[in-house]
């Protein structure tokens, strides 16, 4: 049973990290364990930036986005005489494992500093691409979906009164999952994904007949990697000759207060992280399978790709 453990977040913030991080903490402190807050991500093991938390410390954060304990890319981790030096400092501060929540690259440094060290740690995913491989959740993806329908809601409205098309560019470089998710439940009528082809010039012809049958304004749905929502929309203007507008949302997708499932869920993986370390578990990452909370190897979790389901794809051709 270990008797120090630490925890970070980072990659991406996503809101319901702070919910992640005031279960682990409250949940070790409860079965006697000491926990060690390492702030802005890998960076600050490097940094010798950390501390020891309480109780207290994680307080008043559940209903916050981002995350108390900041987060930060670092190179210097990506090395192997990076993750050397962060085990090292392991040792001196006698932190005798880790729960790192974040999206997958976060996850492949937990794994690869395990695999060099063997140094316990649990993952969680905190990303809000939901796209981890193993888990149908990941911390903030719902958040952050609410947030695009939020807007797509309003935009709706002012495509309405002006008759025309409104192109909505929304995060996801490799993933659609925010984009495809959103989109359905904003009524959309195009949803552009990295995960699937498609072509402009039959795009076009059909909302041009679209609108000589009387309709009255379109709204598509682009993740970033599939092209840049404004690029798509100058295609569409001089293809069709309809007045387009396009909205990138960009950072606010990240920020904003968690919903109730993100809070709940990642309070959930927090228990479970912080258990199944102190009781010695090591290269696994905690998410979600038929609302189950399931138990997943890291290896895993980071050497395969998560396919966005083709079910979401049907149903956003169906409903068009």
């Amino acid at each position: 049973m270990l008797k120090s453990i630490g925890v970070l977040t980072s990659g991406g913030d996503s809101p319901g990290m702070n919910a992640a991080v005031r279960s682990v903490v409250r949940t070790a402190i409860y079965s006697g364990v000491d926990v060690w807050g390492i702030y802005n991500g890998w960076r600050g093991l490097l940094d010798e930036d950390l501390k020891k938390l309480e109780r207290k410390d994680v307080g008043d954060i559940i209903q916050r986005g981002g995350t108390m304990l900041g987060t930060a890319r670092c190179k210097r981790f990506q090395t192997v005489e990076g993750r050397k030096l962060a085990y090292e400092h392991m040792q001196k501060y006698g932190i005798q494992g880790l729960v790192v929540i974040g999206g997958d690259g976060s996850l492949r440094g937990a794994s690869e500093l395990s695999a060099e060290s063997g140094v316990p740690i649990v993952g969680l995913p905190g990303t809000i691409d939901n796209d981890v491989w193993g888990t149908d959740y990941t911390i903030g993806c719902d958040t952050a979906a609410n947030t695009i329908i939020d807007a797509i809601n309003k935009l709706r409205d002012t495509a309405s009164a002006h008759r025309r098309v409104v192109v909505l560019e929304v995060m996801g470089h490799h993933s659609g999952w925010l984009a495809i998710t959103s989109g359905i439940a904003g009524g959309a009528e195009y949803i552009l994904v990295p995960e699937e082809e498609y072509d402009m010039d039959i795009i076009c012809d059909d909302m041009k007949y679209a609108y000589k049958q009387g309709k009255r304004y379109i709204l598509v749905v682009v993740a970033e990697g599939v092209a840049s929502g404004i690029e798509i929309g100058k295609i569409i203007e001089e293809k069709t000759g309809i007045d387009t507008r396009v909205s990138v949302l960009g950072h606010i997708q990240r920020g904003g207060s968690p919903t109730v499932q993100d809070r709940v869920k990642a309070s959930q993986l927090g228990e479970k992280a912080a258990l199944a370390l102190i009781s010695g578990m090591s290269d696994v990452v905690f998410g979600f399978q038929a609302d189950r909370v399931v138990c997943i190897n890291l290896h895993d979790a980071v050497n395969n790709k998560k396919q966005l389901d083709p079910e979401y794809l049907r149903l956003s051709k169906e409903l068009f």
